[in-house]
């Protein structure tokens, strides 16, 4: 998510990129949804703080988590956790491996040292802000007004990026802020009114999805599942994995069912993409509900703490998929389809087309002969 708004990359060339990492041993390994470090790990983690200290950037706050000796107590704090960790650790620095940096992209630099600053920001104090919420009664109508304004910015110290002027400012706002209420305000205070303004606005659609927020999304896919059983059983998996979510989205953009804006790194749909949901959501609907994933998550579970066999989880996955296949064989869906097609064709002036045998859609630049045969999508 952080790459994507940064550097404006997808998920696939993040992963690349801590792959890359990982490889010349600049990081640990990147395929984890872990994000606290196990108890063996908290009591040598001195060793990778000394080795990013060598490094001119990160040297002044190594040297402070030394001189405070928080490190010490990562053990017993909410970083360290061995049973929030499956395979793999939080992706953290080694310590190791940096005369590779020279030899990385600038995007790659900038991606460890996103790592290394997340890192070395858990050994710092939180960051402390003051909360001002001022309700103001004028004839019977109460007008309300908040501020926050930072006191100490401990960690935020650490996230200030060299990518990103004022990064930390983003993040939580700047220090220097002052405040925009009267000094001394208290309860019962009176205050001159100066004048009022209306000020008449509407509110807008959500915004679209972009390659970080869909990573996120697809991490927390529980949200859309009302059933409370349900919705914990797929809490910290939702849909795909850490290894997986990025090589998903790609393979969508590749088969032309979603469209990818490389420089903004909003996901769009295409004719194509709308087809297929439309046509899924006429036969298979289950398969549009993250609720189903939970459901044979929880399958799986029962499998494994043994309350429920094998065979009598495979039956009931035979059954789902026979059954669904079977309606699909015995009904028609063609006359609802062609009308969703035809509602959705207005939104794409551009025709789309396939190519015999390749099983994607393009949609051919205005004048370009092509070499193969088109067969328009109404055919």
């Amino acid at each position: 998510n952080d790459c994507s708004r940064f550097f404006k990359i997808s998920p696939d060339q993040t992963l690349a990129a801590a792959q890359e990492l990982y490889e010349k041993k600049l990081t640990t390994y990147p395929r984890t949804d872990a994000r606290v470090l196990s108890s063996a790990v908290a009591k040598e983690i001195e060793k990778n703080l000394q080795g990013v200290g060598t490094q001119q950037m990160y040297a002044p706050y190594v040297g402070e988590i030394m001189q405070s000796g928080s490190f010490r107590k990562i053990g017993s704090t909410k970083y360290t956790n061995d049973k929030a960790i499956t395979d793999h650790y939080a992706i953290i620095p080694t310590g190791q491996g940096l005369q590779a940096i020279r030899s990385l992209s600038p995007v790659h630099q900038h991606v460890y040292e996103l790592i290394v600053r997340r890192f070395l920001s858990i050994f710092y104090p939180p960051a402390v802000f003051d909360k001002i919420a001022v309700a103001v009664q004028v004839r019977g109508e109460t007008f309300q007004a908040t501020e926050k304004t930072c006191r100490q910015r401990g960690y935020l110290d650490v996230l200030d990026y060299s990518f990103r002027s004022n990064a930390a400012g983003d993040e939580a706002g700047s220090d220097e802020q002052t405040s925009v209420f009267p000094a001394g305000l208290k309860k019962g205070s009176k205050l001159g009114v100066q004048g009022y303004d209306i000020r008449e606005s509407e509110t807008t659609p959500p915004k679209r999805y972009n390659s970080g927020s869909m990573i996120l999304t697809m991490e927390n896919a529980g949200q859309f599942i009302e059933e409370e059983e349900l919705r914990e059983q797929i809490r910290g998996s939702g849909i795909g994995t850490s290894a997986t979510r990025a090589e998903i989205l790609k393979k969508l953009v590749t088969n032309q069912y979603l469209a990818l804006n490389t420089k903004t790194q909003i996901y769009t749909p295409t004719q194509l993409g709308e087809m297929i949901y439309d046509t899924v959501d006429c036969s298979i609907r289950p398969l549009l509900d993250p609720k189903l994933t939970a459901s044979w998550e929880m399958g799986l579970t029962r499998v494994a703490d043994g309350s429920v066999s094998e065979a009598e989880y495979m039956e009931k996955l035979s059954s789902f998929v026979t059954r669904r296949t079977n309606q699909i064989k015995t009904s028609d869906f063609g006359a609802a389809l062609q009308i969703k097609y035809k509602q959705a064709e207005q939104f794409y002036p551009k025709k789309m087309s396939f190519s015999k045998g390749s099983g994607k859609a393009h949609y051919p630049k205005k004048n370009r002969q092509s070499k193969q045969k088109q067969v328009a999508v109404k055919e």
